[in-house]
C-alpha cells in the first residue's frame, strides 16, 4: 500500500472550531497522524447538530466529518500536569495547529513564544477570527459577523433588505484551506530553512471571496446596489429559473453565450437585438427579458436544458437539493461521498476533493470519541526540522517553478497563493487569447487603448507571477510550452476538461514530456465523467453545488449568494493540491495528475446540510436570517440609508446584556425568555425590539457598543468600504503599488503572518503586462535572439493582443 503524502508527519491540535478542525481534516486524511486535543468533557463541537447515537453518546455528525482518522486525547491546559504532557507530546511532534485566542495563547504556559524557544524545531500555525492585532483582535464573531464585516452579506438578498446571511460552516472550509497552504510549503522547506510559524486569520481569508467585487467597486469608482433575490452580478440572465421539473441555474456573461443561450430558447431573435446584445444592457431590461425567459424555460425539465446546454458550451447548471445531489450518478462515480464512522454510527459526507490520482487521500473515516487515545502509546519520533526559521530565509517555495496555464480567477488565485510563498510562476497566455478577466469583450477600446492591461481584478489575481505569450494553437507554440514544461515541477490549468487534449495536451503528453510533472486540472466536474465538458464559472459552480438550496428563507427561490464563491473556493483547493503533490514530488521523485473538480471542491461548504440529508434522511427547512441555536440572531437596520449591522447572542448572560444595551428590563426579567428555547418561541416580537434599538444607531456606533457588552456583532460592509476599514489599515492589509497602464492602486496582502511579524509579506512582482516576461523566459530556455525574433514575427509570441482567429480553440473553464 502506498504511503500517503503526508505520513511522516506527527500534528497536534490545541483549541476548537470548525476553521482548525478542517485544516487538521486536510492533514489527517491525507496521511498526517494528527492528535486532537480536547477540554474535560470533550470539545463543545461534539454537540453541534446534526447529532447520531455512536453507541450510548449522541455526537456530532459535523465534528465526526470534521475529524476523520484523527486521535483524541483530553488534556486540562490549566493544570500543570497536563501540560506537561502536552510539552512531552509536543516534543515528538512536527507541527502544533492552534486556535485558541491570541491572548489566550500569549498568556498560557504553552505561549508560541516559549515553544519557539524550548522547541525550535516544531512548526506552529495559531488561527483566529480577527488576527493577532489590530481594533477588531478581541471582538467575539461567529460566521455571520465575519462575513458581515468581510464585506460578503449586504450585497446578498431582497433589495429592500434584509441582507441574507448563509448558514454556518463555510468559513471553515476557506480559512482551514488558507491556513493549510502556507503551513504545509513551510513543512515542505523545514529540512533545509528550519520550521515556521504562521499566523492566519478568518477575516482576511473571506476576502480572497470578496477581493473581486473590491476590484470592482475600486474599477467604477461605486459599488453595484443590492438588486434583489436570485440575481448575481451585473450580468444577465445569471440566476437559478423554475422549469417544467427542478432548477436550471444559467450564467450568461459573453456575447457568444447570449447568442448560444437565444438559440437554445428557441428566441434567436433576441440575440442581435440592440437592446440586448451588451451586458450591460440586457442588466438594464431584466425584468423585461425575465417576463420572455421565464415562460420558456417551463416547456422542458432543468435535465432537458442542462444536456442542450452541454452540447452547446454553454454554462448551464441543475440546480439540486441535498437529496438529488447525494443521488446524482456523476457524485456516486467519482466517488464525492464517502462513509463517515464515530462509534457504532455511519453516513456519507463529503470526500476532500483534492483527487491525486499517485496517492490519494483517504476517503473520510473514522472519528474518535473524546479521549478515546488517551492510553494509547506513540512511538517516539525525531522531527526533521531542527531549528526555527530566520527572518532573512527565503520564502519556502523558493525554487519551485509553476507553469500557469489558467485563466479567470479560480486558477489563476490558486497559482497566487504558492507565488505569494516563493514560487517562480510563469503564467502562458497568448495574444490572441489573453486571459479573459482582462475583458471579456473586445470591442470598443479593447485593443486601441489596450484596456487589457487596465482592469483591477487581473493585477490582484496575478500578483507575483511572470508572464510569457505563446499561441498555443501553433506547433511552435507547442515547442516552446514544451521546452517550458520540461523544467518545470508543476503545471495546472482550468480550461474545460477538452479544450487542451483537441491541442495535443493532454495530461499523459505533458507526463511524457516531463513524467516527475505534478499535473493540476480542474474543470467544473473534473476530467472525467459524464458531464467533464461542463462549461462553467463560479455563479455556475455554486448552483450546481446545491448551496442555493440551503441558502435564504423557506419558500425563496435557491437563494444566490452574489460573490462568484467558487472561484475562490477552487482556487484555494487547487493551491492545496498542488502542494499535496509537490510534497509527494519531493518525498519519491513522482509526479502526477491531480483530477480536481471544482464542483466537488464547493461540498464541504455544504457539508453540514449533506450530513443532515444522510444521516437523517431529510434537510432543515431554511430559517433565513435565524440561526438554529442561537437567539437572537440577525441582520437589523441601522440609522441611515440600507445601513446594517449582524448580531448574533450566542448565550443566556448575552440576551441579558443585549437587554441592557436596548434598556429593555422588561425582556431581561421575563423569564420566558431566559433561555434559547425560550426566545426561539418568541422570536418575532425579539426581533421587533431589536431592530427598534438598532434603527436609531449608526451601525459602527451599534457594532461598537455591542461588542463592548460582550455580543457578538459586525457591520454589514459594503466591498468597497473595506479599503478603508481600519482593523485592515491597522494590519497592512493593503499594499499601494504603481504599475505601468494601471497607475497607482492598491492591492490585497495574503491573509497570515510569518513568525511574529506585525505586516505580511511584501508583494515582490506584480501582475504582468501582456508578455513582459517573453525575452526573459526564452533566453533562460535556451532560445537565442533570432529564435525569439521569428516567434515574434509570426505571431507566435507578443506583446499586443490581437483579432482572435476565426475557430480558435480557448474554451475557459470559468
Amino acid at each position: 500500500m502506498r504511503a500517503l503524502p503526508l505520513s511522516e508527519l506527527r500534528v497536534v491540535e490545541i483549541g476548537s472550531g470548525d476553521a482548525l478542525a478542517y485544516c487538521g481534516k486536510l492533514f489527517a486524511d491525507f496521511g498526517a497522524e494528527v492528535i486532537k486535543v480536547e477540554p474535560p468533557g470533550g470539545d463543545p463541537e461534539r454537540q453541534t447538530a446534526p447529532l447520531v447515537d455512536s453507541g450510548g453518546r449522541r455526537e456530532s455528525a459535523g465534528f465526526a466529518w470534521l475529524n476523520t482518522n484523527k486521535r483524541s486525547i483530553i488534556a486540562d491546559l490549566d493544570h500543570p500536569d497536563d501540560v506537561a504532557r502536552i510539552e512531552r507530546l509536543l516534543a515528538d511532534s512536527d507541527l502544533l495547529i492552534d486556535s485558541r485566542h491570541p491572548v489566550a495563547i500569549e498568556a498560557s504556559a504553552l505561549s508560541h513564544r516559549s515553544l519557539r524557544e524550548t522547541q525550535p524545531g516544531l512548526a506552529i500555525t495559531a488561527l483566529s477570527w480577527f488576527g493577532e492585532r489590530g481594533p477588531y483582535r478581541d471582538y467575539l464573531a461567529t460566521d455571520s459577523v465575519c462575513r458581515s464585516l468581510a464585506g460578503l452579506v449586504k450585497l446578498v438578498g431582497p433589495a429592500e433588505g434584509p441582507p441574507v446571511l448563509p448558514r454556518d460552516g463555510q468559513i471553515a472550509v476557506i480559512a482551514g484551506l488558507t491556513a493549510f497552504i502556507p503551513t504545509l510549503a513551510g513543512m515542505f522547506a523545514r529540512a533545509d530553512q528550519g520550521a515556521r510559524r504562521f499566523a492566519v486569520n478568518a477575516f482576511e481569508a473571506m476576502l480572497q471571496v470578496t477581493e473581486f467585487d473590491i476590484a470592482l467597486a475600486l474599477e467604477a469608482g461605486s459599488t453595484r446596489p443590492r438588486i434583489g433575490l436570485n440575481r448575481f452580478g451585473r450580468g444577465f440572465p445569471v440566476g437559478n429559473y423554475p422549469t417544467k421539473d427542478g432548477w436550471l441555474g444559467v450564467t450568461v456573461v459573453t456575447p457568444a453565450q447570449w447568442l448560444g443561450f437565444c438559440a437554445m430558447i428557441g428566441l434567436p431573435e433576441l440575440g442581435p437585438d440592440p437592446r440586448y446584445s451588451a451586458t450591460n444592457d440586457r442588466f438594464a431590461h431584466a425584468d423585461e427579458l425575465n417576463s420572455i425567459i421565464g415562460p420558456v424555460l417551463m416547456r422542458k425539465t432543468a435535465t432537458e436544458w442542462f444536456e442542450r446546454g452541454l452540447e452547446l458550451r454553454l454554462p448551464l447548471a441543475l440546480v439540486p437539493d441535498m437529496a438529488q445531489l447525494l443521488a446524482q450518478p456523476v457524485m456516486r462515480e467519482r466517488g464525492a461521498f464517502g462513509k463517515v464512522e464515530i462509534g457504532t454510527a455511519s453516513f456519507e459526507a463529503p470526500v476532500l476533493p483534492q483527487r491525486l490520482t499517485r496517492s490519494p487521500g483517504r476517503p473520510n473515516g473514522r472519528a474518535p470519541l473524546a479521549g478515546e487515545h488517551d492510553d494509547a502509546e506513540l512511538p517516539p519520533r525525531r522531527r526533521v526540522a531542527e531549528r526555527a526559521a530566520g527572518p532573512d530565509e527565503a520564502l519556502p517555495l523558493s525554487g519551485i517553478r509553476i507553469v500557469d496555464l489558467t485563466m479567470g480567477w479560480a486558477g489563476p488565485s490558486a497559482v497566487r497563493q504558492l507565488g505569494d510563498l516563493g514560487a517562480d510562476i510563469v503564467k502562458v497566455e497568448s495574444c490572441q487569447y489573453p486571459d479573459w478577466f482582462r475583458g471579456t469583450d473586445p470591442r470598443g477600446p479593447y485593443h486601441p487603448e489596450r484596456t487589457y492591461e487596465k482592469t483591477y481584478w487581473f493585477q490582484t489575481m496575478n500578483r507575483n507571477k511572470r508572464g510569457i505569450t505563446l499561441d498555443l494553437t501553433t506547433e511552435d507554440g507547442r515547442a516552446v510550452l514544451t521546452r517550458l514544461l520540461a523544467d518545470a515541477d508543476a503545471v495546472i490549468d482550468n480550461y474545460a476538461a477538452d479544450v487542451l487534449p483537441r491541442l495535443g495536451l493532454d495530461v499523459a503528453a505533458m507526463q511524457a514530456i516531463n513524467p516527475r510533472l505534478v499535473i493540476v486540472t480542474m474543470p467544473a466536474f473534473g476530467i472525467t465523467g459524464r458531464w467533464s465538458a461542463a462549461r462553467a464559472y463560479g455563479s455556475t459552480l455554486e448552483q450546481a453545488s446545491g448551496l442555493p438550496s440551503i441558502t435564504g428563507r423557506d419558500g425563496d427561490p435557491p437563494t444566490m449568494q452574489h460573490a462568484a464563491l467558487g472561484d475562490p473556493v477552487g482556487g484555494l483547493n487547487a493551491a492545496a493540491a498542488l502542494m499535496l503533490g509537490l510534497t509527494h514530488q519531493k518525498k519519491t521523485g513522482e509526479g502526477q495528475h491531480i483530477d480536481l473538480s471544482q464542483v466537488e471542491c464547493m461540498l464541504p461548504m455544504l457539508a453540514a446540510s449533506i450530513i443532515e440529508q444522510s444521516a437523517t434522511g431529510h434537510t432543515s427547512p431554511r430559517i433565513g436570517n435565524r440561526h438554529p441555536r442561537f437567539v437572537p440572531s440577525g441582520c437589523f437596520p441601522c440609522a441611515g440609508e440600507d445601513q446594517w449591522v449582524t448580531l448574533v447572542v450566542q448565550s443566556d448572560a448575552q440576551w441579558a446584556a443585549l437587554c441592557r444595551v436596548m434598556h429593555r428590563p422588561d425582556l431581561a426579567h421575563d423569564p420566558a425568555l431566559a433561555s434559547a428555547e425560550g426566545r426561539r418561541a418568541d422570536e418575532d416580537r425579539i426581533e421587533v425590539a431589536v431592530r427598534h434599538w438598532t434603527s436609531g444607531v449608526r451601525p459602527d456606533l451599534a457594532m461598537v457598543t455591542l461588542q463592548e457588552a460582550g455580543i457578538a456583532a459586525g457591520v454589514a460592509r459594503l466591498p468597497v468600504d473595506l479599503v478603508g476599514d481600519p482593523h485592515l489599515l491597522a494590519t497592512g492589509h493593503w499594499q499601494p503599488v504603481v504599475r505601468p497602464y494601471m497607475g497607482p492602486h492598491l492591492l490585497p496582502s495574503v491573509s497570515y503572518r510569518e513568525g511574529f511579524a506585525e505586516r505580511p509579506y511584501p508583494i515582490e512582482r506584480l501582475a504582468p503586462t501582456l508578455g513582459e516576461h517573453n525575452t526573459e523566459v526564452l533566453h533562460a530556455l535556451g532560445l537565442g535572439g533570432a529564435e525569439i525574433a521569428k516567434l515574434r514575427e509570426r505571431g507566435v509570441i507578443g506583446n499586443v493582443a490581437t483579432t482572435k482567429k476565426s475557430g480558435g480553440a480557448r474554451q475557459a473553464a470559468e
